[in-house]
């Protein structure tokens, strides 16, 4: 092609810049901007985070080369608006790097990994201060940009750095229990009055406490959400399916059957699974 090595970057970047070259590029790719290509940018992540729960190293390689051809297609759509180009978001990160690890890359001394967390955020809040973000809470710089379960979790251990935060797992208990309460309330409330708005909007606050506190919960219990719900999820998936399986191997479909005899083939799905 362009005498570059198969494993050389450029080659990636010569292909990008190819498939954004109007007149001869692809049609679907021209028409792409930022905002229409961050969904999948999110997605690949999903996609990396998916081989790595199911130990996959081959499919790791491709969702890893996914998501790498996200990064060189944002750059490419800032380079064509004379922004920024592949190689200085490289050095933009090299340099952060070298910037956030003063105890590597300088003289500077961490004890332990907790020390090095407390350093990095340090050394963040100095750079937000460096170009007069102006914000100096420490809820400072957590993005709005991430899964709400994540930023729920962020959000928490900002608070928990400045000593808000139960002492322990049990009150977050205690307040799950509570927000359980609420929620079974406003949905009294929402069956008296399914037409009223405000009941309705009640029941979506109190959902969103319920599931605040549950990521508390977790974030407590040192268990990562995204990871703990990926599993329920790939348990809910096993079974449902095995479930499926048992009822057309009995000649029945799942669809056609009543709740409690799906729910029989749902508590031989858990055996068997």
């Amino acid at each position: 092609m362009d005498g570059t090595d198969d494993h050389d970057i450029r080659r990636l970047l010569g292909i990008m810049a190819r498939l954004r070259t109007p007149g001869t590029g692809c049609p679907w790719d021209l028409e792409q901007d930022f905002s229409t290509i961050a969904p999948y940018t999110i997605e690949e992540a999903y996609e990396v985070a998916d081989a790595i729960d199911r130990g996959d190293l081959p499919a790791l390689k491709d969702e890893l080369g996914d998501l790498l051809l996200q990064v060189v297609f944002h750059a490419r759509m800032a380079e064509e608006q004379a922004a920024f180009a592949f190689g200085d978001v490289v050095v933009a990160i090299c340099d952060k790097m070298v910037r956030r690890h003063p105890h590597v890359f300088g003289d500077a001394r961490v004890g332990d990994a907790t020390a090095q967390t407390a350093s990095w955020e340090r050394i963040k809040r100095a750079e937000r201060e460096a170009a007069g973000a102006g914000d100096d809470s420490a809820l400072a710089g957590v993005s709005r940009g991430l899964p709400e379960w994540q930023r729920a979790v962020k959000l928490q251990d900002r608070a928990a750095r400045v000593g808000f935060d139960w002492p322990g797992p049990a009150p977050v208990i205690d307040k799950l229990h509570e927000e359980i309460g609420e929620v079974r309330a406003e949905f009294a409330a929402v069956a008296a009055a399914p037409d009223d708005a405000d009941a309705r909007a009640r029941l979506q606050e109190e959902l969103g406490d319920l599931l605040f506190v549950a990521a508390n919960l977790a974030r407590h219990a040192k268990v990562d959400v995204g990871t703990a719900l990926r599993g329920a999820n790939a348990k809910f998936e096993r079974r449902f399916r095995a479930m499926e399986a048992m009822a057309q191997d009995d000649g029945v479909r799942l669809q056609d059957l009543p709740l409690a005899e799906q729910d029989r083939y749902w508590e031989r799905a858990k055996r068997s699974t």
